[in-house]
This record gives C-alpha cells, sequence and structure tokens, in this order.
C-alpha cells in the first residue's frame, strides 16, 4: 500500500508561517516612554551616560525631561553642540516647561542638554542616545545572530527534519 504525503507540504507551509507570525509578534514592541534620570529627573550632577546604558531606545518612544520649571531647560542639539555645550543664537526649539516631552521620531544619535549657565559645561547635564529602528527585523546594521547571542539578546532558529 502506498504512503500519502500530499499532505505533508501544506502542514510544512502552514507550520512555517505560525512560526514566522510568532517570531514577527514577538519581536515587536509598543513604543516606551522613559523618564529622564528616573527618579532624580533632569538635574546636575547626574551621570545621563550612565542611566542611558542598557536601555533600548526605539523610534517611536518619548523622553519625558523633569524639573522644576525655571531651573533647568532641555536644548535637542547636534552633535559639534553637545560637545560643547553650544546654545547656537536664534534658536526657538528650547524646552522649558518642566514636564517636556521628546518624541523619538527617527533613528540616530539624538543629543539634549541644559543650557543654563555651566550646567552642561561644568555640571554635566547631557544626554547623548542612539535610536534604533521600531522594528527589531533585520534593522541596517543589525548584529549576527553569534554577536547578538554572546550580549544576551533573544535568538530563534527554526527547522524542519524528516
Amino acid at each position: 500500500m502506498a504512503s500519502n504525503h500530499s499532505g505533508r507540504p501544506y502542514l510544512l507551509v502552514a507550520l512555517l508561517a505560525m512560526a514566522v507570525a510568532t517570531v514577527v509578534v514577538a519581536q515587536q514592541r509598543s513604543p516606551r516612554q522613559y523618564a529622564v534620570g528616573g527618579q532624580a529627573g533632569w538635574t546636575v550632577n547626574f551621570n545621563y551616560l550612565r542611566w542611558a546604558s542598557g536601555k533600548d531606545f526605539r523610534v517611536g518612544d518619548s523622553l519625558v525631561f523633569n524639573y522644576p520649571r525655571g531651573a533647568h531647560n532641555v536644548m535637542k542639539a547636534n552633535r559639534t553642540e553637545f560637545m560643547t555645550c553650544t546654545v547656537p543664537q536664534g534658536r526657538d526649539d528650547l524646552l522649558t516647561s518642566g514636564n517636556d516631552t521628546v518624541v523619538l521620531e527617527s533613528p540616530g544619535n539624538k543629543y539634549y542638554f541644559c543650557g543654563v549657565a555651566s550646567h552642561c559645561a561644568e555640571l554635566g547635564q547631557k544626554l547623548a542616545i542612539t535610536v534604533r529602528p521600531r522594528s527589531i527585523l533585520a534593522p541596517a546594521g543589525a548584529p549576527s545572530p553569534s554577536q547578538a547571542a554572546t550580549e544576551g539578546r533573544p535568538s530563534f532558529a527554526f527547522g524542519f527534519f524528516w
């Protein structure tokens, strides 16, 4: 009696589709809101490099800068302005509410600092982050699976054997 394998390709396609859908759903995440500095908020003499390390900033996430109104501000900056703590003349994008939200709209390096007197240059009130694309699926410059594994990132392998 001959065995019937005609249903096997459909089953394999269905299993593969379910596996891909599971991976896609598992890899997506909702936008997150980060309170810059955590409990300390946006203040002087705080290590924002340490605060930002280990955080996965993605397009669609937002940063919330909390501080006493009038004590600080938030300047969106380019790399040169950030490195030199320079507030350019004529800029009108200074945030001053004390509860400022910045939506991360594009991937890349983002820079912020306080433009009050010596808060940036002498007291370290500055933040640099890297924003990654919204999806984790095949972003530009994605690490190899072995690199992801050594960095503690989840990886996925799927195969059929018969």
